[in-house]
């Protein structure tokens, strides 16, 4: 497992528990969170025995967005006596920090985020990211990028419509109003608003563990095709499936499944 030092990170039975870890800070994701971000879950994308990822953070709440430390020195980062590489350096920067979230969504892993307290500004980003959201009552969401004079830009724009439906997202987006943790039950934000953070983190484990015990094959596969569905027209995305499962369906899960419904027994699968 890499080292890390804005990430708490650790694996147990298949799970993997990816925790943001400056509560002194919030949560805040300065340079080095980002970096660690794209490392975290390209380990758990490359790693055979972690079957499920949980996204959550340490401290009194989720993250307080994007560090002003690092937002305040990306003009110097770009900076160029020449307008048009100054320009391009920007972009290649925005795109960097776009593809530390969208290692959340192309890990092969299914990703469950847990959310408590605020998620702010870049926190909508990376969460909409991952596979499916909880969070506990005490939570809190908001589109905060209006009301610092930005545009969203990596991903909650693009994300964020698609779980929410466009109406709500523009909503969100043009007010950067808060939105409750049972509001976000009620929109389609969280699958599910739990009481208390304990019992947000209790529930999602056991929803992990879940997950963990089906076969990794066709988790993963399931992922792939969902994704892709989201992408690309029924035709696509049947043609897609066929494809798929004209590679990957004949397999020892397979068999192993078939067993344990005839012997009566939990199935069992390699990593």
């Amino acid at each position: 497992m890499p080292t890390f030092t804005t990430l708490d990170v650790s694996l147990d039975h298949g799970v993997a528990t990816i925790a943001l870890n400056r509560p002194d800070k919030l949560n805040a994701m300065n340079a080095e969170l980002w970096a660690e971000l794209k490392t975290a879950f390209e380990w758990l994308d490359e790693t055979p025995e972690a079957r499920v990822g949980i996204l959550k953070a340490n401290g009194r709440l989720f993250t307080s967005g994007i560090d002003l430390s690092l937002l305040f020195g990306v003009q110097g980062r770009v900076a160029d006596d020449c307008t048009g590489r100054s320009r391009e350096k920007l972009r290649r920067l925005i795109l960097e920090l776009q593809d530390s979230f969208n290692a959340i969504e192309r890990c092969r892993k299914p990703v469950l985020a847990a959310i408590h307290g605020a998620c702010i500004g870049g926190g909508i980003d990376m969460v909409t990211a991952c596979d499916m959201r909880y969070c506990s009552a005490d939570a809190y969401f908001t589109v905060k990028e209006i009301d610092v004079g930005l545009t969203a830009d990596v991903g909650t724009l693009q994300r964020l419509p698609r779980i929410v439906g466009e109406g709500m997202a523009r909503e969100l987006a043009y007010t950067g109003r808060n939105v409750s943790g049972a509001e976000a039950q009620a929109i389609r934000l969280v699958n599910k608003c739990y009481d208390t953070p304990e019992a947000l983190f209790a529930g999602v484990e056991e929803i992990a563990r879940s997950i963990a015990a089906k076969s990794p094959l066709c988790i993963r596969g399931t992922k792939e095709m969902i994704s892709y569905a989201r992408d690309h027209s029924t035709a696509d995305a049947l043609n897609y499936v066929a494809t798929w499962n004209a590679a990957m369906l004949f397999s020892k899960d397979l068999e192993e499944a078939a067993a344990a419904f005839m012997q009566k027994r939990p199935a069992t699968f390699r990593d």
